[in-house]
């Protein structure tokens, strides 16, 4: 009888404390884990979420865990000087003792790394005093190849090559120094496996010189069934027609450029659903454009409403997007999407045919009015995406692609499965039925 496995996870952000898609997906792997049996430990840091977030409120709540997760936040009396230590020298420092005392508390079978930038490149070398473990890292960010994480150099444009140091004074940051050793190389060293959500960030991290001693492998992000809830009948959500942009307000996410659009487009309206640093700037260019409506942050039952029935969500993003989980979150309710053709977004579009992808604003017009005037289109682009999902982004596929490296890396390591075999869900490619 197979057993399960003990996963330990690692990230700086995990909810309630964090921001993007990169915890939302932890979280939502890790209770995916155990809902199968599998014992999972999160390991995160409040201090790193206070320094991004200085007005020091509670984070929201909303985010239960199985009881087979046990959630280790670190804290330090030092505040945000412990992240600020570990950013200058690239060690785990005041955090150091308390991953330690994890890792030695129950046997692991996998540890894996995952938004690591504040817990420092040494805290991939920390290891439990026992060996018949594995390692893995994925890389949601391209922190590996940019101080930044973004390749957005000089907080002004997409980073063509390297610049680092001068890029690092314009995000006004204070320089990592470490960056200028082998120190991230020798570290990585400690890592059996490496995971890319997107085939073009695994190529990104090549392109700029991180080519790991083992493999790095392509495993997609996924959204739970659970998630889905598609309600074929109620009450749109806005009286008009509308398209969808659901994410940070942040520049990099590229709102600032839909909104001249808008400006000179009468027949939908905007809805934006989310909230940001970038949020009064955004407010402020749309002062006066009646059909770019702000919602900020919705309950994720109400976005599902707004998905449903947008004419199609807009991805506009003008950094090197991973991959787009919110892309994911539109299949499931048979909307379209139409992305910038830039980064991962493009790669989930291809492969799926749910939708457009453009380069000039022209484009995105076209697009925009061929997904309005066309139902059957939009019908259709929304069918293709909503099958793709359940055959490649769903959780069971997930899990298979996931317990395929696990099992592979292990094999690789050990010549053979230290645990006898991992719990497998079963894969079920054919989608419900409509």
């Amino acid at each position: 009888m197979p057993r399960p496995l003990k996963f330990c996870h690692l990230s700086i952000f995990y909810p309630p404390y964090s921001f993007g898609g990169d915890a939302m997906y932890l979280y939502r792997l890790v209770n995916a884990l155990a809902r199968r049996g599998h014992e999972v430990d999160v390991i995160h840091c409040a201090d790193s979420y206070h320094v991004l977030e200085p007005r020091a409120r509670a984070p929201a709540p909303g985010f239960p865990n199985h009881p087979n997760v046990t959630v280790h936040t670190l804290r330090s009396g030092w505040g945000m000087l412990s992240p600020l230590l570990t950013q200058q020298t690239g060690g785990a420092w005041l955090k150091k003792n308390r991953i330690l005392e994890v890792f030695l508390g129950k046997k692991f079978d996998v540890i894996h790394y995952h938004n690591t930038s504040l817990l420092g490149p040494r805290a991939l070398e920390l290891r439990p005093d026992y060996d018949d473990f594995i390692k893995l890292y994925t890389t949601h960010e391209h922190w590996l190849v940019c101080p930044m994480h973004v390749l957005w150099k000089n907080n002004q444009r997409l980073c063509e090559k390297p610049d680092c140091l001068r890029c690092t004074f314009a995000f006004r940051r204070p320089p990592q120094w470490w960056r200028y050793t082998r120190l991230l190389e020798r570290c990585a060293q400690h890592v059996d496996a490496f995971i890319s959500p997107s085939r073009f960030t695994r190529q990104m991290h090549f392109d700029r010189g991180f080519v790991p001693a083992t493999v790095f492998e392509h495993v997609p992000y996924f959204v739970p069934p659970q998630e889905e809830a598609h309600v074929p009948v109620e009450r749109p959500p806005h009286a008009r027609p509308y398209f969808l942009f659901v994410g940070r307000l942040e520049k990099i996410k590229g709102l600032q450029n839909l909104i001249p659009v808008f400006r000179n487009y009468p027949q939908a309206d905007l809805l934006v659903a989310g909230t940001g640093n970038y949020e009064a700037e955004l407010k402020s260019q749309a002062a006066g454009v009646d059909n770019v409506v702000f919602l900020g942050a919705q309950p994720q039952s109400q976005l599902r409403a707004l998905y449903r029935h947008a004419i199609a969500v807009l991805v506009p993003s003008i950094c090197y997007e991973v991959f787009g989980i919110i892309i994911l979150e539109a299949y499931m309710q048979r909307t379209p999407v139409i992305v910038h053709d830039l980064g991962g977004l493009k790669e989930v579009v291809e492969e799926s045919q749910g939708g457009f992808a453009y380069r000039t604003t022209e484009e995105l017009l076209a697009a925009m009015e061929r997904l309005r005037t066309d139902s059957a289109l939009r019908a259709e682009m929304g069918e293709r995406g909503w099958h793709k999902y359940h055959e490649r982004w769903n959780e069971d596929a997930h899990l298979e692609m996931y317990f395929r490296v696990i099992d592979e890396t292990a094999q690789r390591k050990f010549g053979r499965l230290p645990w006898q075999s991992a719990l497998r869900p079963s894969l079920r490619f054919a989608p419900p039925a409509p």
